[in-house]
């Protein structure tokens, strides 16, 4: 059987196949800690949990809008008005299985064969593929350390080219952690306003999930509510409120494009699960205090995970702002041999550090960025400490 040009050139995704790696581990019977997939280890909140049984026992089971049930939308539209103080309509804002699918659809329906999508690295590792299968160009702008892994102002004029098409981006970041600032959002913002054919994705999965005392991490709209009719805002049920098997995203943006996501969306996966929309309606109305707790436990994590991996020889740790993931220097660690085999890369350090020490991690480079990884803090402190003894002993026997 021949396969098209574009099943050729898909990539799986890369931290799906390590999750899938390390439970092949587990079911061998190795004793795994994975710090890899971007998922809460706590459970999802009371309220939506009960709700989705409550929606089965009252028979909420058939197909809804394509674009979301009114309610939700209608409970979305409030929460962006708490959150970023900005006013939406229903017809504004379209629900899907995912926030994952809503940033495909949205690259889907603004990407001619050949537009450009800037995109800073270090990134989530999906951003590249998702453009590519809209026929578009991912144009991957380098972030360096000492720009904070964050685009500045010279570099995104500078990729700007008239096939720009799109700029997407994540903050408080996935994979680093740091979130931009308003004055940052101000600064990029000013170059935007340039170039009025450009649409901003926002991706928002974690501006909920702020370790620094604020309720909301800042953004491109609060810096720049002008550039409104052309910012689609992307955030779901899963990271915030530990739903990501119920499989729920969303998008507010102007009219236009979310109806044509909304009708993409009616001839590929058709609506979201009908129980899954009617919990989250009950998440984003009742589960205030939940997260308030969840930010609390994740900024405890931040700080003992931070001493605790600044401990290992080699390492240099960037303390997040947000989210729940630490970015690691590992530089000092690569060139070395580890049992007569050269690690070269950031791949074979955690490949190593998977297979002989049954720790799972992402490779910087799967985010565009060499010699770093990626951990995930969704786990438990004693897991993490548990975790980096792992690396510690890795680290050691590196010659």
């Amino acid at each position: 059987m021949e396969l098209s040009k574009r099943a050729k050139t898909l990539k799986t995704s890369p931290t799906l196949f390590l999750v899938a790696k390390a439970k092949e581990l587990s079911a061998q019977g190795h004793d795994v800690i994975s710090l890899t997939v971007g998922e809460p280890d706590w459970a999802t909140f009371p309220a939506p949990s009960r709700a989705g049984i409550e929606a089965i026992e009252k028979g909420i089971t058939k197909y809804t809008a394509a674009a979301g049930t009114i309610e939700l939308r209608k409970a979305i539209i409030e929460k962006i008005k708490f959150e970023l103080n900005q006013e939406y309509k229903p017809k504004e804002i379209t629900v899907a299985s995912g926030a994952k699918f809503i940033v495909f659809a949205a690259l889907q329906m603004i990407c001619s064969p050949g537009d450009e999508v800037i995109i800073g690295a270090p990134y989530w590792v999906s951003y590249p593929s998702m453009v590519e299968l809209a026929d578009g160009v991912p144009k991957i702008i380098d972030c360096t350390e000492a720009e904070h892994f964050k685009i500045t102002p010279a570099k995104l004029e500078a990729a700007i080219t008239a096939k720009t098409r799109g700029f997407l981006f994540c903050s408080p970041s996935n994979p680093t952690g740091l979130q931009y600032s308003l004055d940052e959002l101000k600064a990029l913002a000013g170059v935007l306003r340039k170039h009025p054919q450009i649409v901003v994705i926002s991706d928002d999965m974690y501006n909920r999930l702020v370790l620094d005392g604020s309720k909301v991490a800042p953004h491109i709209l609060e810096a720049a509510p002008d550039l409104k009719d052309r910012t689609v805002v992307v955030n779901g049920g899963s990271k915030a409120y530990s739903m990501t098997g119920w499989r729920i995203g969303w998008a507010a943006g102007p009219e236009k494009l979310i109806q044509a996501m909304s009708d993409y969306q009616s001839q590929a996966t058709g609506s979201a699960s009908s129980i899954s929309q009617y919990a989250v309606e009950v998440a984003l109305r009742k589960c205030e205090p939940d997260i308030a707790e969840v930010v609390k436990t994740l900024t405890l994590r931040r700080e003992s995970g931070t001493k605790a991996l600044s401990g290992v020889p080699g390492f240099k740790v960037f303390r997040p702002d947000g989210a729940f993931y630490f970015w690691v220097d590992i530089k000092a660690c690569l060139g070395k041999s580890f049992q007569g085999k050269l690690v070269k890369s950031s791949k074979d350090f955690c490949d190593i550090l998977l297979d002989h020490y049954f720790v799972a991690t992402v490779p910087g480079i799967e985010c565009g960025t060499e010699g770093y990884m990626r951990l995930s803090f969704a786990v438990s402190e004693e897991s993490m400490a548990k975790a980096v003894e792992r690396m510690k002993k890795f680290v050691s026997e590196l010659v």
